[in-house]
Parts: structure tokens; sequence; C-alpha cells
């Protein structure tokens, strides 16, 4: 019987102090791609499984405040819309925004397996994508939804961050299909704020949370030059809504 050193490519145990062997490397390579897909199967587990009826239960003890959401009844009414929010701050409007028709872009990851098992089961339609991934497949998807009124949710400082920093992907894209951004800020007043990159914002049971909708940001598609622009001012208004939502809410900024 041939032994796993007798297989072509395979390398002899090497003597003590040798050097690592190839074959060694190849299995504690294969060890941890099964522990990497066993735990992205254990998180779609849960994220079916609880994290939605967490996440309803949770947002029935916040108490909201909303400023500006009759623009998105008037842009609904037109077709549909970006809605620009930090990757942070997501967890803040999926109750409040369940169930109405929206759809997210969710990055091809593994993470966004996660992220997508749980959207589905809180009611959004999920698009899968990035600048790097799927990019044209998603474009065509988008303008596909946009085009039928629904509105499609992005954070563009995700899916690794830095954190609110932006490229001209969304500009692009508001440029391209000749839909308008709303940037949109979500706020706490008492929160749990994750280690990650994105510092991520739990509201805290029974705490108080603004919603505030910024007035929509139109990108000439015509004008190349004008997405630098476009972008700075997509990013500045989000900043600005999530002031004005502190303000309403009588705290501090938590950044």
């Amino acid at each position: 019987m041939k032994s796993a050193a007798d297989e072509p490519g395979a390398v002899e145990p090497a003597a003590e102090g040798g050097a690592s062997r190839p074959l060694a490397s190849a299995r504690g390579t294969g060890r941890r791609h099964r522990i990497k897909v066993l735990r992205r199967r254990v998180g779609r587990a849960v994220a079916l499984t609880f994290a939605p009826s967490l996440v309803r239960g949770l947002a029935r003890t916040w108490r909201e405040t909303i400023e500006g959401e009759s623009r998105l009844d008037l842009l609904r009414q037109r077709g549909g819309y970006f809605m620009a929010l930090w990757h942070g701050r997501m967890l803040i409007p999926a109750a409040h925004h369940a169930r109405q028709g929206y759809a997210i872009l969710v990055s091809p990851s593994g993470d966004g397996d996660v992220s997508e098992a749980m959207l589905r089961r809180l009611g959004y339609g999920v698009v899968r994508g990035s600048t790097s991934r799927r990019g044209r497949a998603a474009i065509r998807e988008l303008i596909g939804l946009l085009r039928a009124g629904t509105p499609v949710a992005i954070t563009p400082d995700g899916p690794r961050g830095p954190s609110e920093s932006m490229s001209m992907g969304l500009a692009w894209l508001s440029a391209a299909t000749g839909f308008p951004v709303v940037p949109c800020g979500f706020v706490a007043a008492q929160a749990w704020r994750l280690s990650s990159w994105d510092r991520f914002t739990i509201p805290k049971p029974f705490s108080r949370v603004a919603f505030v909708y910024e007035e929509p940001v139109h990108v000439d598609r015509a004008d190349d030059s004008g997405l630098d622009r476009a972008t700075e001012e997509i990013r500045t208004r989000i900043q600005r809504a999530e002031r004005r939502g502190f303000e309403l809410l009588g705290v501090e900024p938590d950044g």
C-alpha cells in the first residue's frame, strides 16, 4: 500500500530541525479552510434562527424621533433611489424599514453570506456585488430594481472601511442610473459600540433613536468631473444628518 509520501508531489518528512514539509502545510491549509467554512455555516444558522427576532424585539423598545421621512414618499412616487448610511449604523433602521420593499447591496464575501441570511429574514431584498466582484452583474440588477421603484440601501464605507470614508462608487452609480442619493443619519442616545473597524452601534433597550433623512443628492451623469464633488457632498450630508439626529436627541455626538 502506498503512503502519502509515495504520491506524486508529496515530500518525505524532514529530519528534526529541517525545513517544514509542504504536505503538512497543505493539510494545515485545508484544516483552516474547513474551520472557516464551518464558522460561516454556524454564523448563517444563528443569523437565520435568532438574529431577526432579536433585532425586531430590541427595536420595539426604542423610542423613535424621525425627521424628513416624507421625502422618501415623494421620491418613491417617481421611482427608486439610493439610501446612503454608514456601515456602523445599519442596525438602527433595520427593523424600521423592514418589509417596505427595500433592497440592500451586500458584499459577495463570506461575511456577506451571513448578512444576506439575516436581511432576507427581515424582509429585505439583497443584491450581491462590489466594485471588485460581480460589479457589472450587480449594476444591471440594481438598475432593474430602481426602475421598478425599489429603493436601494448602500453603506458607502463598507464592507471594510475605513469608517466614514467613501470612494466615488456611489456617486458613479447615481450618475450611471439617474437615480438620486438620500444621505441618512441614524443615531442612538444610549448604545453599545463594538470594537470593530466601523464601531458598530447597538442601541440599548429603551434607548431613544433618531432617523434623519437629508435632501436628495442628484448626480449629473453628463459631468464625470463632478463625481468627486458629489461624493464629498454625500459624505458631508450623512455627517450633517447624524449631527442633526444627536441634536434632536439632546445628546453629544458619539464619534
